[in-house]
């Protein structure tokens, strides 16, 4: 489970981008985080897994206070946070294979890293992924060879190689057209399901929010105002998350839900 309790994200020039922010997620769920550009989506995503620095508050995974550990600690963490990236963040000249072992990276000795000699069952593991989401054949291709979807898979399989507690997926379909999008969005959904993974999603296009996740969360200046089914993101909702006064200055209350099946929770 994740749960996040007070978070507070706060740059030396100007307001807090995150205030004091709670969010709990349990279970293989996918869930959506909605909002205009400067919401605090991209932020919330970097401070789970300390991208980002968090100013004040507490995130835990699974038990593990993630804003107490040192260095080292945090380096051991981070391997069950997979991360997803908008611009995919693959190293072009190496293979799709050698990109995805970099999943590995934290469960290897050093030499063996650098002298690229992966154990037979990361190899193993690496082409049953790669199947899975339909690139095995591209195995021995260079990473810039490959379209934005497929290099975009290779992200997700590069994530799953860690055996992650939680996907974070930060703008994932950003640089890819709408039917690629939609697949990628599909797999994402399916791999949760398949893998019993949590996966949080920060993502602009509402309309595949809701089609393909399971609860969406809407920020607003550094809070979260709507929290609920995708089936209750109304008109109204959806106002208030693009064009409305934010629910602190209305003086109300967010309830935010803890997702295990059922969800619930709206602006009060």
């Amino acid at each position: 489970m994740l749960k996040i309790t007070d978070l507070v994200k706060r740059y030396d020039t100007g307001q807090p981008v995150l205030k004091n922010l709670n969010l709990e997620i349990k279970g293989e769920s996918v869930v959506s985080i909605i909002g205009s550009s400067g919401a605090g989506k991209s932020t919330l995503l970097r401070c789970i897994n300390r991208l980002v620095e968090p100013s004040s508050g507490q995130i835990q995974l699974n038990g593990t206070d993630l804003t107490s550990l040192n260095r080292s600690q945090l380096r051991k963490a981070r391997h069950k946070i997979g991360m997803v990236f908008q611009s995919f963040n693959l190293i072009d000249r190496l293979t799709v294979m050698e990109n995805v072992q970099s999943g590995r990276l934290g469960s290897l000795p050093t030499w063996r890293a650098i002298a690229r000699k992966y154990p037979k069952e990361d190899i193993r593991r690496a082409y049953e992924l790669m199947d899975r989401v339909g690139i095995a054949h591209y195995a021995d291709k260079r990473a810039d060879e490959l379209s934005g979807g497929e290099r975009q898979r290779v992200g997700v399989v590069r994530a799953l190689m860690q055996e992650p507690e939680i996907l974070l997926a930060d703008e994932p379909t950003a640089s890819l057209d709408p039917k690629t999008s939609e697949q990628i969005m599909g797999l994402l959904r399916d791999l949760s399901r398949e893998f019993a993974l949590p996966v949080l999603i920060n993502i602009h296009n509402v309309t595949e929010a809701k089609e393909y996740t399971d609860r969406i969360v809407g920020m607003r200046y550094g809070r979260i105002i709507f929290d609920a089914l995708p089936s209750d993101l109304d008109k109204d909702a959806m106002d208030s998350i693009y064009s409305g006064t934010p629910a602190a200055d209305r003086g109300a209350d967010v309830q935010q839900s803890t997702v295990s099946g059922d969800v619930g929770a709206v602006a009060t």
